[in-house]
């Protein structure tokens, strides 16, 4: 369905301009948040599926309807332009993004006392923002206890659930933020393509900030109580119905056999796993925390192996440095206080929670030093010397092979080139296909960058400019610039590869030129997955049905390769 915008007439509510299709599926989030009192709406679809159009639907009609008059629009700090771009390109509404410079300016023109949340009704601000007291504090002062006419549209709301399965998991900052300021809305749209991370006790969290009428904390959750207020939709529900709806992506996996048993990511494997029964010996003795402490080093160390011999060279040897200093004491002493608060306050970047209570897992994951070094002290308390020295030698064992081949290309890479080759630069020359790569980890990004410049002809000896990459460190107007570039014409714009992070899973849309996207290494959490997929698998996609492959690489199976938790293909 096209609603077209040049008749010189108010489009009717939720009308997108011709280039935007509006499909049918779409209203059924406008049709429940019409019958409910107060629209209470998780919006729960599919990554791709087009949520953002949903809930602009939802606040245009409310808007005619007069049922709203204040709106605030909460999203991760990537995802900021996006809703202010969306929301004005396909809904004709405008709003305000406040952040530093806005206040900045604020204060300039109508002094330092001035609440940036009187000066307008319709406002975007980032996660990180909202958990300031800088910002938080006057919109809680417009708010007061509760505001009529006031909604809070809450996008990628699982980040607000409590990470914890525990019975009552302690909130981080964020979902604090979340709860106190919820309640002072009238109406709340949350929108989340993953609400649920598998513990029901943070679910029902969740819905307890969405409708606290409806749901509590700690109750379980049943179907015909979350009916009303959820829509879940999955891309394979619209095929069944419409099998042109989207076209369907093909997983196709990618086994690499016949490695030799010298390749340096097999004897990392077998000795990483030998490490692993040596230090379980000593780990047994502890007790159940500290012994859960312990065992997230190796965990750590089996996630950088899996995903590059160059990221778990640098783990490991942050990994080293930690025993070695411990061994310079008489015998372990009990962890300093230091390593115990390491998870109060670390900054978070674009891979982590929003918030100040980070765990050890979560600041592993983030392949952050100080996590490394805080993790190996607080799962050596109490252990000796001699012990400590046994783990120091095959620590060092493994070093040695880690460093002399981390800056080679592996196996991976070498089918990664024969593949751009083939479909990307056949002869050094350069077609319009494009390819977006994934890969877990910073370290892995660089060291895939620098062998994919080695081992890449180009005719014309312009291979530097075919390659992007997309990080945590990646600015927001650098973000904009790059999401342009791959959207443009190929044969306008010479990027043909981006390289990216985590980071990038979610909040940028690069569906329009291209539908290649290779997973370089598999994520430990098997919904980032789904959202990187998501980057290209989503609404407007033009290509056909089987024309979509996505190629999780993966070596092939054998005896020493360690296990894991998450995803396989």
């Amino acid at each position: 369905m096209e609603h077209c915008h040049g008749c010189g007439q108010e489009p009717f509510p939720g009308s997108v301009p011709r280039r935007h299709r509006l499909d049918a599926y779409q209203l059924l989030p406008l049709q429940k948040a019409l019958k409910l009192p107060r629209v209470n709406l998780l919006i729960a679809d599919d990554v791709g599926l087009g949520k953002t159009v949903e809930a602009g639907l939802v606040l245009r009609e409310l808007l005619l309807r007069r049922r709203i008059d204040f709106t605030v629009v909460a999203a991760p700090p990537s995802m900021t332009l996006q809703w202010l771009d969306e929301l004005e390109a396909k809904f004709g509404l405008a709003f305000t993004i406040i952040d530093r410079e806005r206040l900045a300016e604020m204060r300039r023109l109508r002094g330092f006392g001035v609440n940036p949340w009187a000066t307008g009704s319709r406002f975007i601000i980032s996660y990180r923002l909202l958990t300031d007291e800088t910002y938080a504090a006057g919109l809680r002062d417009l708010l007061g206890p509760f505001r009529s006419r006031a909604l809070l549209i809450l996008d990628e709301a699982h980040h607000a659930a409590p990470a914890s399965g525990a019975k009552y998991a302690v909130d981080s900052q964020f979902t604090k933020v979340v709860r106190d300021l919820a309640g002072r809305f009238e109406h709340r749209l949350f929108l989340s393509a993953t609400p649920h991370n598998g513990h029901s006790s943070s679910f029902s969290a969740l819905l307890e900030m969405l409708d606290p009428q409806r749901f509590t904390r700690g109750v379980e959750v049943r179907p015909r109580d979350i009916d009303p207020v959820m829509v879940r939709r999955l891309k394979s529900d619209l095929r069944r119905i419409d099998p042109s709806s989207f076209p369907e992506r093909l997983i196709k996996p990618v086994v690499l056999e016949g490695l030799p048993e010298t390749a340096p990511e097999l004897q990392l494997s077998r000795l990483l796993a030998d490490y692993g029964e040596l230090r379980g010996k000593r780990i047994a003795a502890l007790p159940r925390r500290e012994a859960a402490q312990a065992k997230l080093v190796f965990v750590g160390l089996q996630q950088r192996l899996l995903s590059s011999v160059a990221a778990f060279a640098r783990t490991l040897g942050v990994h080293r440095r930690s025993l070695e200093r411990l061994i310079a004491q008489a015998d372990a002493k009990a962890p300093t206080a230091a390593a115990e608060a390491f998870v109060k306050g670390l900054a978070a970047d674009d891979e982590l929670p929003f918030g100040d209570e980070v765990t050890l897992e979560q600041a592993l994951d983030a392949d952050d030093a100080s996590a490394v070094e805080a993790a190996t002290e607080l799962g050596s308390a109490g252990a000796a010397r001699e012990q400590l020295k046994d783990e120091l030698a095959l620590v060092d064992e493994m070093l040695a092979i880690a460093e002399k081949h981390a800056r080679r290309p592996d196996a991976r890479v070498q089918w990664l080139l024969s593949w751009i080759e083939e479909n990307l630069a056949p002869g050094g020359h350069w077609n319009e296909r494009r390819l977006i790569l994934f890969t877990e980890y910073e370290d892995t990004r660089r060291w895939l960058q620098k062998r994919l410049l080695e081992g890449l002809s180009d005719a014309s000896g312009d291979v530097d400019r075919r390659i992007g990459v997309f990080t945590g460190a990646t600015g927001q107007d650098r973000r904009e610039a790059i999401k342009r570039a791959f959207n443009a014409d190929p044969q306008v714009e010479p990027l043909r590869i981006l390289i990216c992070t985590d980071a990038a899973r979610e909040g940028i849309n690069l569906q329009s030129r291209y539908h290649d996207l290779v997973h370089f290494d598999l994520p430990w959490n098997p919904s980032r997955l789904e959202q990187r997929n998501g980057r290209i698998d989503r609404k407007l996609q033009p290509s056909p049905p089987g024309v979509l492959p996505v190629f999780p690489l993966r070596p092939a199976r054998g005896r020493h390769r360690p296990r894991r938790s998450g995803m396989e293909d």
